[in-house]
């Protein structure tokens, strides 16, 4: 794996290795001293020209935690604001020797120019283009979906497993969500079924091209008894004003598409709720979803920590001699004690 733009450029074992390895990391994380050796002088380049909190904190501390030196940079205050591109941005980079780029764009398909433009020379890491793609989302949802669904909450061993035979419920505004697309493509490549549900006004032209059922109604699915229900932000700045046409209001689309107590209680026993994040309570998902035990939003945020030192770890670390160990069953270990530092 040399470049992490898109879902779509993992196969079902490379997947399931992100996802294994994530596992490995996430148990490090439970020791009294977090940090790793691992990624000492290597440096990470964290570019984000648009906000965020969660994605850029969670890559800062995955990077931090292997040890990489890291460097924030953040369009807003910098030469970007004075009409750089974003060539010339990476080109200073370079010559800065970043050895990984993580970078989030406004534009769809920045990542994938970055990566083969030649301007860098590092390891990219798409952390959300535009409308388009954001992997590591869709990467950490599955690992959250394998540790309740297939691990029985973190109570079985789940490496090695993908998520066959998992009905996946992903509800609300597909038209503008990077997360619904990269969650598609992951979820069916590990063997889940996903079931797209949203207003008319919020499906993409096309969609029934995609590797996923659609429908309309919400009630009429959560009734099928999905194993998860992943909630969608209604991402209001893309929208013209408060629904920007696509729906009549906010109150009519709680009523038809946002997850109250009441749906709650229809859904299986066993059945989790997801959300990207950042919620808007009382509009996509109400405070009793998100706040419910069944809800595992906050631990979402904890998994892509791990997620991310796995996927900086692979890029960065993974191919090196002595980086990763069987253990004669045909399974990998990340090597992740102080003798790593001098393997």
């Amino acid at each position: 794996m040399r470049h992490l733009l898109s879902a779509a450029d993992l196969d079902r074992d490379e997947a399931v290795l992100v996802l294994d390895t994530a596992g490995q990391m996430a148990a490090t994380q439970a020791r009294e001293i977090k940090k790793l050796p691992t990624l000492r002088g290597r440096t990470v380049v964290n570019l984000f020209f648009e906000d965020s909190t969660r994605t850029r904190i969670s890559f800062e501390t995955a990077a931090k935690r292997l040890s990489a030196d890291v460097i924030n940079f953040s369009a807003k205050g910098s030469s970007v604001s004075k009409g750089e591109s974003l060539k010339d941005t990476a080109l200073t980079l370079q010559a800065m020797g970043a050895d990984a780029v993580v970078i989030r764009h406004q534009a769809s398909g920045a990542p994938h120019t970055l990566a083969y433009s030649g301007w860098t020379h590092g390891a990219v890491v798409n952390a959300g283009d535009g409308m388009h793609q954001h992997p590591t989302q869709a990467l950490l949802d599955a690992y959250t979906l394998r540790r309740h669904l297939v691990g029985d909450g973190g109570r079985a061993d789940a490496t090695g497993r993908d998520l066959a035979g998992v009905h996946v419920a992903i509800v609300g505004d597909v038209l503008h969500s990077r997360v619904a697309r990269s969650n598609v493509q992951l979820l069916r490549t590990l063997g889940a079924r996903v079931t797209l549900v949203a207003p008319p006004t919020l499906v993409p032209v096309g969609v029934h091209s995609w590797p996923a059922e659609v429908s309309y109604d919400l009630d009429e699915v959560l009734a099928t008894g999905p194993d998860a229900v992943m909630m969608l932000r209604v991402q209001r700045e893309r929208m013209s004003s408060a629904g920007g046409g696509f729906f009549p209001s906010p109150l009519e689309y709680t009523r038809g598409y946002g997850l109250d107590a009441r749906r709650l209680a229809v859904l299986p026993d066993h059945a989790v709720v997801l959300h990207p994040g950042p919620m808007n309570r009382g509009l996509e998902i109400s405070a009793d979803a998100a706040d419910s035990p069944r809800a595992v939003i906050v631990e979402q945020v904890a998994n892509g920590v791990a997620v991310r030192m796995a996927v900086l770890y692979l890029l960065l670390a993974g191919g090196e001699p002595g980086a990763r160990t069987g253990d004669g069953q045909g399974r990998t270990h990340v090597r992740t004690d102080e003798t790593r530092a001098h393997a």
